[in-house]
């Protein structure tokens, strides 16, 4: 097998691993085993440990020693503290994007809401699932909102951060139905973004990213089981 092809098995596994984990397909805390995967995702043994350790360096893959790998777990303090940094951040991003930003990046901005508001949130034949397309629909609204900041790190930030709330945001689709409404959520944050009303703005961003949590905390405390509570085991 040449350089290139061995390149792009590499990053097959480990684009096909990362969705797997981010969409929850494979649960929070579950063991990997490295050629179970590699019959799973039809690559070789070498490009899934790449993939492992670059998922390990993303924080969503735990390695173990002498145990091996497992996708990293989910809990209550986690997401707490997760959310409060994902808050400090993104409100970073949008006053500079809201005070930096120019007519291009509101263009961005807009054609990416109407293009989540287009799209439906849930899957057709799974209600309690979180449509595919509109997963990535939401994660190129919210870039699209914070990139007119102009930072890399800080959109680098943002990128990783997202990442980690997504799984719990995909936990929370099956609880959420009833206690929010996530169109009208996205209208007011691009509402007063567009009007230059930071202090708002954020206020609502902040709210968006918290709403997640609460319903997660409030389905826990009702005894509702979550899925990824479910017990670790291999694919």
């Amino acid at each position: 097998m040449n350089k290139e092809s061995s390149a792009n098995m590499t990053q097959s596994a480990y684009e096909n691993l990362r969705a797997d984990l981010l969409a929850c397909r494979i649960l929070p805390g579950r063991r990997l085993k490295i050629q179970e995967l590699c019959t799973r995702f039809s690559v070789s043994l070498g490009a899934i440990r790449e993939a492992l350790s670059r998922l390990t360096s993303e924080g969503l893959v735990v390695a173990e020693p002498q145990r091996g790998f497992r996708a990293a777990p989910i809990s209550a303090h986690d997401l707490v503290d997760l959310t409060m940094v994902r808050v400090e951040i993104e409100s970073l991003c949008l006053r500079r994007a809201i005070a930096r930003g120019d007519v291009a990046w509101e263009s961005r901005l807009v054609a990416a809401a109407h293009r989540l508001a287009r799209t439906p949130e849930r899957a057709p034949d799974d209600p309690a699932r979180s449509n595919e397309d509109w997963a990535e629909a939401h994660a190129a609204f919210h870039l699209a909102l914070l990139d007119g900041c102009n930072s890399p790190w800080l959109l680098y930030l943002h990128a990783l951060l997202y990442a980690q709330s997504e799984r719990y945001r995909r936990l929370s689709v099956p609880f959420a139905a009833k206690r929010r409404n996530v169109n009208k959520e996205h209208r007011g944050i691009v509402a007063a973004t567009l009007a230059r009303d930071a202090k708002l703005a954020v206020r609502l961003l902040a709210a968006h990213l918290e709403a997640t949590t609460h319903i997660l905390l409030a389905a826990k405390a009702e005894g509702r089981k979550l899925l990824a509570e479910a017990p670790t085991e291999s694919l």
